[in-house]
């Protein structure tokens, strides 16, 4: 019951740097600000700057689009351009929240995977705020509220991404090149909304997640989804039972997802939170509960950790 490190490929071992990574220098902590404006501060009114200041700034789509967002909660998030760009060129943000106290943990937190999910990427600008005021838990955050950018921006917003994938299917798993084209015909007979891609890591942003992924080296993986109210995991520890009001119900597997690259094939513990709506967010006070409850379980988890510290990863359960 153990949160393992990034399962590497045979042959790869000798890539795992020693020390934990560092921040990319566009992600680095920045500079000393006066202290942040409390999250109920943030959240309980919302005053826009004027229009001719708000064009061009990297809140004005999240705010725009995202329900339950504010600005001063976006801008409060301190998102900036990561490493990745999607199909048509806009750039994936990111935000690393980085800990006071000794690392014991890395964590990355990723909303937006479908573009038509409004609410999976507002959720983790809420989740931004609470990691910031807990910096003594020992955690790194790395933040990717919307990975799918294209989609989500898009008029209407759109499941797939500019060149019409399913990022969601477009991941390495075993033997996707079969699997991956028999479910997208047999089971969701074509269905354009599911569409897995010509091959795997075909688009732009399954591939930066993908190198993010070994960059990174999360202990754990939470993707944020919507909206089947549920809370589903991937991977060889004990899941936990609920996140706030979402209970666990275990979905399966599907060829090319991320649950089963990173959770099943990978043996990495990814939580995935299906929000009851997709263009409504849980209450504040639920978005915190959630959190909590998170926290708690990566703690439990935590706790017998030394127990199979040198059990190579794919052995523990």
């Amino acid at each position: 019951m153990t949160l393992s490190v990034w399962a590497w490929p045979p042959g790869r071992a000798s890539a795992q740097p020693a020390e934990p990574p560092e921040a990319p220098a566009s992600l680095a902590a920045p500079p000393t600000t006066p202290p942040a404006p409390a999250y109920a501060t943030l959240v309980e009114r919302d005053a826009p700057p004027p229009l001719a200041q708000r064009k061009g700034q990297v809140c004005e789509e999240f705010w725009m689009r995202l329900p339950n967002v504010t600005w001063a909660l976006c801008e409060a998030a301190q998102l900036r351009p990561g490493e990745g760009r999607s199909a048509r060129g806009r750039p994936i943000y990111v935000r690393d929240v980085q800990p006071s106290a000794e690392q014991r943990l890395r964590v990355l937190v990723i909303g937006g995977i479908h573009g038509d999910e409004m609410s999976s990427a507002s959720v983790p600008l809420h989740w931004i705020q609470f990691a910031q005021a807990e910096p003594e838990q020992g955690i790194l955050w790395r933040f990717i509220p919307a990975l799918n950018p294209d989609g989500l921006f898009d008029r209407p917003s759109r499941r797939v991404n500019a060149n019409g994938v399913d990022l969601n299917r477009n991941f390495p798993t075993p033997n996707w090149e079969h699997d991956a084209t028999h479910y997208w015909t047999v089971r969701t007979r074509k269905d354009p909304r599911r569409y897995p891609g010509p091959e795997p890591l075909s688009e732009p942003e399954s591939r930066y997640l993908f190198e993010e992924m070994q960059r990174f080296r999360p202990h754990l993986i939470v993707s944020i989804h919507a909206p089947y109210g549920v809370l589903d995991f991937d991977g060889p520890q004990e899941p936990p039972r609920k996140l706030g009001r979402l209970s666990l119900n275990q979905l399966g597997v599907f060829p090319g997802s991320l649950g089963h690259y990173a959770g099943v094939h990978k043996g990495m513990p990814v939580v995935t939170v299906e929000l009851v709506s997709a263009e409504l967010t849980p209450r504040n006070v639920e978005i915190r509960r959630m959190w909590d409850d998170l926290h708690q379980w990566m703690g439990i988890t935590l706790a017998q950790a030394d127990a199979t510290e040198d059990v190579p990863p794919r052995l523990r359960r």
